[in-house]
């Protein structure tokens, strides 16, 4: 991108106007600042991840309040310059606190695409290209994982992908809630481990199951789920008069990156006949975090009875098309986005090995990450990482050595959080903190992105030094 703005990857920018209406022009001008302060600087490690402002500061800047009039163009203008140049930066290369950053032009000339067209994928008559690729996709996902059939679509996230999972795994064991509700179903319980995703207490609570029924699994010292312990609150649950259907196991926990032992849980599963469903945080069947698709972009397979409602204004059964591609009734949405599109042009510019190449890049940055950070003195890991999250925390030099101090792990937990504060007001980085059990804050460095360099991980822990050194 040259400094003038005039060249986006060597292709001379011609925006069509096909008529100088006032909203085309205002759209182009809009552009133009996204290819500057969002692509451009907002990749460049030159500049700040975020503008840091305090929340009233902010609010007077940006101007929010809604008024009775519009204003003029150069003032709209004026309003998207500030909502690019104040937004956290989640494409730069330092944003490492979620699991997510980064960009990919080919996703995000998808996203564009499919923000245009503004479709609404419920229906072959008013989305046939992306029913047609939306199946395609899930098939060539599907693949990937060694299946040769199946039914699926893309949802809003993985919480909401998880709520699907339980509502399908209780209409299989209970088809009569669908008609008949929760009035005439026994007690259900929910088992997943200690580390899942808070997702599966939501949804418990969102479907009318209730948080007090999800039995908490015990993990190890890994934060994987232990399966002789799953065997026992099963049947424990069985002897209290609880009928138990749904087990949430976790490939790539949120916080530790633990995968459960998928196998034994199936065992277990298949003896007590119980529906097994895998939370992916996993560059496969989640492609936020590794190929950089950007929200929303999961998969769940699922049961086009259990959420079917027969609209018959959508879906009349005397198209003159198959009726099997009006794909709208299999979802709890009505209005469903197209997230397929960006997934569908990257793998068809990278391919599935370039899709293997990222991940693999990804977990070579985490090793060398934990490589580096043993061989600086107060870094000290959770765990060894299994999978690219890295969890550790920094001891300032003022702590070493003073670990039986009597408030040694109250003073540690006010280390992160300051770091965080001061990270964030300087603009240099963001990473993420939490504590975790009967561990205090901790650092994680969730090592996602194939952007990273071996010098962004370097600069991470010269900065957390940098920025820790004086508590």
């Amino acid at each position: 991108i040259s400094s003038n703005n005039e060249y986006f990857y060597g292709i001379k920018k011609e925006w069509p106007l096909v008529d100088h209406t006032e909203g085309q022009l205002f759209l182009n001008d809009t552009f133009k600042i996204i290819m500057e302060e969002v692509l451009c600087k907002g990749t460049d490690i030159k500049h700040k991840v975020c503008e840091w402002k305090e929340p009233k500061e902010l609010a007077l800047l940006l101007d929010l309040e809604l008024r009775a009039t519009g204003e003029p163009q150069h003032r709209l203008l004026q309003r998207v310059q500030d909502v690019a140049k104040y937004s956290i930066k989640t494409s730069h290369p330092r944003f490492m606190n979620q699991q997510f950053g980064g960009v990919d032009y080919h996703a995000l000339a998808g996203r564009f695409l499919t923000e245009a067209l503004n479709t609404n994928l419920y229906t072959y008559e008013v989305a046939p290209v992306f029913v047609l690729m939306e199946a395609e996709v899930l098939r060539g996902l599907r693949q990937l994982v060694g299946w040769t059939e199946g039914d699926g679509l893309f949802c809003p996230g993985g919480s909401a992908s998880n709520m699907y999972a339980m509502n399908i795994a209780r209409y299989q064991h209970f088809p009569e809630v669908k008609s008949q509700g929760l009035c005439g179903l026994p007690r259900l319980n929910i088992f997943t481990s200690s580390d899942s995703h808070y997702s599966v207490k939501k949804g418990a609570a969102f479907l009318g199951i209730g948080t007090d029924n999800v039995i908490i699994v015990e993990v190890d010292e890994g934060g994987r789920m232990i399966p002789d312990d799953l065997d026992e609150k099963i049947t424990l649950a069985k002897s209290q008069g609880a009928v138990p259907f749904f087990v949430s196991c976790t490939s790539g926990t949120t916080v530790r990156g633990a995968f459960d032992p998928l196998d034994l849980i199936a065992d277990v599963c298949e003896k007590h006949k119980l529906w097994m469903h895998v939370d992916v945080s996993h560059p496969v069947y989640n492609t936020n975090p590794c190929l950089l698709t950007s929200f929303c972009c999961t998969v769940l397979d699922l049961l086009r009875k259990c959420h079917s409602a027969n609209a018959t204004y959508l879906f009349q059964q005397d198209k003159f098309y198959d009726l099997n591609l009006d794909v709208g009734d299999k979802s709890v949405q009505c209005s469903r986005k197209v997230d397929c599109l960006k997934l569908w042009l990257m793998w068809k510019a990278v391919g599935s090995i370039g899709f293997a190449e990222r991940v693999d890049k990804a977990f070579n940055q985490a090793r060398y990450l934990v490589e580096q950070m043993k061989k600086r003195e107060g870094f000290h890991l959770l765990q060894e990482p299994e999978f690219v999250n890295v969890c550790f925390w920094f001891i300032p030099p003022s702590m070493r050595g003073k670990e039986g101090m009597a408030d040694y792990q109250d003073r540690l937990a006010k280390v992160a959080p300051v770091i965080k504060e001061r990270m964030m007001k300087q603009g240099t980085m963001m990473v993420g903190y939490q504590p975790l059990g009967n561990k205090v804050n901790f650092f994680r460095m969730v090592v996602f992105s194939p952007l990273l360099t071996q010098k962004d991980m370097d600069f991470f822990l010269d900065e957390i030094e940098r920025l820790g050194k004086d508590l």
